[in-house]
């Protein structure tokens, strides 16, 4: 185990939605309590989120993952369901249910609504997402809230997740999908014959993004899904070369144990691409920096320490600890434990 903590002055973190949320609370408050090693209340924590899954509703545009990550950290999100406002009521919901309004099956709750109100008149009024990011974060990102997060978007363009799935009445047998209706009206219950990120070879690096993965002290792959919240985000040209770039380490956190995901659809996006359900195979998917990957560290759950050598065999530092979120300590201690593993000379 290494001995020596980095100097945490900057901290970056890819996120996707529920799973990077969580990740980051117990991050922040390993940092407030000294559990994250060379870390302090004053280190600034950078978030680059996953945007693929947005999309337009209701002639809304809609940031699932900003706005999880947003709520999260700003105190404002519905705790049981992990995403949306708490104490939200759905009036508009109904209202548009009794027009027999489509899609019925995607609620926008009334608080909710306001947030994304502002945002699609502040884009089509000319600002960019990063600059809308930016201005709503003012409400919610705040030492009153008990965070300083600076949050920005994987990039100002639009790149929409698309999931192909089998479809018999198709005539090629096969159709494709938004992404959020293959996992809020499916919920996942299909096979994923493929995953198609439209738009994302076109589209740059939000401002800022690049920076904040070259100039960080360690950058952390969260327990994301590896496919379409971190996948994404490094599908972006640009994001992958900067991480291979930086003089950081690069430490990631499995979102398998044991044989399956803990939340969301982890699973069915491997299997998509191909990759086996382990948390080894994800580790070895993203791939060692010394060997043209991007991370230099993986940590698994202790139930899974038995595929530590395999991560090694792959020229990744790895180690199995506690993986589970089940509170703001032990998150920190993830957090510390991914520090602790990339902190000095191997």
């Amino acid at each position: 185990m290494p001995s020596s903590p980095l100097p945490l002055r900057r901290i970056t973190v890819l996120s996707g939605g529920v799973g990077g949320a969580r990740f980051l609370q117990g991050l922040l408050h390993g940092l407030r309590t000294g559990v994250v090693p060379g870390g302090s209340a004053d280190t600034e924590v950078t978030v680059v989120a996953n945007t693929a899954d947005d999309w337009w509703i209701h002639g809304l545009k809609v940031c699932p993952d900003l706005d999880t990550v947003m709520y999260t950290l700003g105190e404002g999100i519905d705790v049981e369901r992990g995403w949306g406002r708490r104490e939200e009521t759905w009036s508009a919901k109904t209202e548009l249910e009794a027009y027999g309004v489509e899609p019925t099956w995607f609620g926008l709750g009334d608080r909710d609504i306001a947030t994304h109100l502002v945002r699609t008149q502040m884009l089509e009024a000319g600002f960019t997402l990063s600059q809308v990011t930016e201005a709503l974060c003012r409400r919610w990102l705040t030492p009153a809230h008990g965070s300083s997060v600076r949050l920005l978007p994987m990039s100002d363009d639009r790149v929409e997740t698309h999931i192909a799935i089998a479809d018999p009445d198709s005539a090629s047998g096969r159709s494709v999908i938004h992404f959020q209706e293959y996992w809020v009206r499916l919920r996942a219950a299909v096979p994923a014959e493929a995953v198609l990120v439209v738009g994302q070879d076109a589209a740059t690096p939000a401002p800022g993004v690049l920076a904040a993965i070259t100039e960080a002290d360690l950058v952390v792959l969260p327990p994301s899904n590896p496919v379409v919240s971190v996948g994404t985000i490094l599908g972006v040209p640009g994001i992958r070369d900067a991480l291979r770039a930086s003089a950081a380490p690069v430490v990631g956190l499995s979102p398998i144990v044991g044989d399956s995901h803990v939340h969301g659809m982890a699973s069915q996006m491997l299997t998509s691409i191909g990759v086996e359900v382990s948390a080894g195979a994800v580790g070895v998917h993203y791939g060692a920096r010394s060997a043209g990957g991007v991370i230099d560290g993986w940590l698994v759950d202790s139930r899974d320490a038995a595929q530590v050598p395999r991560l090694e065999q792959a020229g990744l530092r790895a180690q199995a600890v506690p993986l589970m979120m089940s509170g703001l300590d032990a998150t920190a201690a993830m957090a510390a434990a991914a520090v602790s593993l990339v902190a000095g000379p191997a």
